[in-house]
Order: C-alpha cells, then sequence, then structure tokens
C-alpha cells in the first residue's frame, strides 16, 4: 500500500511595504496549483536585501493581516519580527522546522524577480534540504533557474505588474492605489498616513 503524501505549507516571506494583489494571487495559484494544506505570509522584520529605508515591521504585519483575513488558508506569522535582526530565510526555514518536524513538506513561494539576487542569500546551499520551491512568474523576469532552483516547481500566474515601490510612489504622489491593494489595506495607509 502507498504511503500518503505528506501534505504540503507554502511560505511566502516578503517586506510586504505593503502588501499588494501581486502578493495575494501569487499565494492563491500556488494552493490551488500545489494542494498546499494553506499559505504562510511571513514578513520580513530587518530584510537583508532592501538597501531603502523599510517602513516598521508592525505596520507591515498588521496591514498583512488585514489583507489575508477573509481567506481560510491564509495565515500570518511574525516569526521573522519575534526573531529579530538580519530575517535570513534559512534561519526562518529552520524554526518553521521545530514547529511542524517532518508531518509537513514546506514550500518556499518566490517570484522570478528573486532569482537574480538568490545566490546572495544567506547559506543558499542548505534551503533545499529545508524547503522545496515555488517560483512564480512576474511580469519582466524570464524563468531562469540556477543550481539552487533545478528541482523548483515552476508556477506561471496571471501577469499583475503591481510593485510595492510603485504603490508608495503613488501615495507620495497624492495618485490613487484603488484596486491595486485590498480596501482594507488602503483604509490602514491612509488612516496612519504612512508613505508620505
Amino acid at each position: 500500500m502507498a504511503e500518503p503524501k505528506q501534505p504540503k505549507i507554502g511560505i511566502l516571506g516578503g517586506t510586504f511595504n505593503p502588501i499588494h494583489y501581486g502578493h495575494l494571487i501569487a499565494a492563491e495559484c500556488a494552493l490551488v496549483e500545489y494542494r498546499l494544506q494553506g499559505v504562510i505570509f511571513v514578513p520580513s522584520f530587518n530584510p537583508p536585501h532592501k538597501e531603502e529605508e523599510v517602513l516598521n515591521a508592525r505596520h507591515r504585519y498588521l496591514m498583512t493581516i488585514l489583507a489575508t483575513s477573509n481567506h481560510a488558508r491564509f495565515t500570518v506569522s511574525d516569526i521573522e519580527i519575534k526573531m529579530g535582526g538580519k530575517s535570513y530565510t534559512k534561519n526562518t526555514l529552520e524554526e518553521f522546522k521545530k514547529i511542524y518536524g517532518d508531518m509537513i513538506r514546506l514550500c518556499l513561494i518566490i517570484g522570478t524577480d528573486v532569482i537574480p539576487e538568490i545566490d546572495t542569500w544567506k547559506d543558499i546551499e542548505t534551503l533545499p534540504s529545508l524547503c522545496e520551491f515555488i517560483v512564480v512568474s512576474r511580469p519582466g523576469y524570464p524563468f531562469s533557474f540556477n543550481e539552487i532552483l533545478k528541482d523548483a516547481y515552476k508556477l506561471k500566474i496571471p501577469g499583475v505588474d503591481i510593485s510595492s515601490s510603485d504603490i508608495r510612489e503613488r501615495v507620495k504622489k497624492g495618485k490613487s492605489i484603488k484596486y491595486l491593494i485590498p480596501e482594507e489595506v488602503r483604509d490602514y495607509i491612509y488612516k496612519y498616513r504612512l508613505y508620505r
């Protein structure tokens, strides 16, 4: 008799500065396509690859909760905020391994926009032993896999060219961000006068 397949959980880390529909579409497509038990969104505390100043982690965490709260299989973890310091994917995955053990397979969801920098990640060669990769298409970034990603799942999703940096710029200039992010997140940004 065949062994039952291990359940899989998606891990979608990011700055989420702010979270937008591109993130949510990627999570939903991965959830359905690979039959994940759920997707955990992990806002970073101090992202090592971001040179510009990043909004306070608490605001980004709360906006991520607002964006995902109406989805039964999306959750948000403050694991990187609690760990503090630089937010390295390896450390985060090791923490999730401690929580779930070998009962669950972890699937790290990343966009093709991350591929050019992935070789600079801390202890990148250890990640395949901690997780599987689901690489999601992003407009303007091809699927060009290196050795680390050779066994990655390739997921083409509807091309939504939304970026957090563009949203921040729009807010700064007083332009509309309606339909780029969930209404709850938009209201939160206006309420706390973020990105002004």
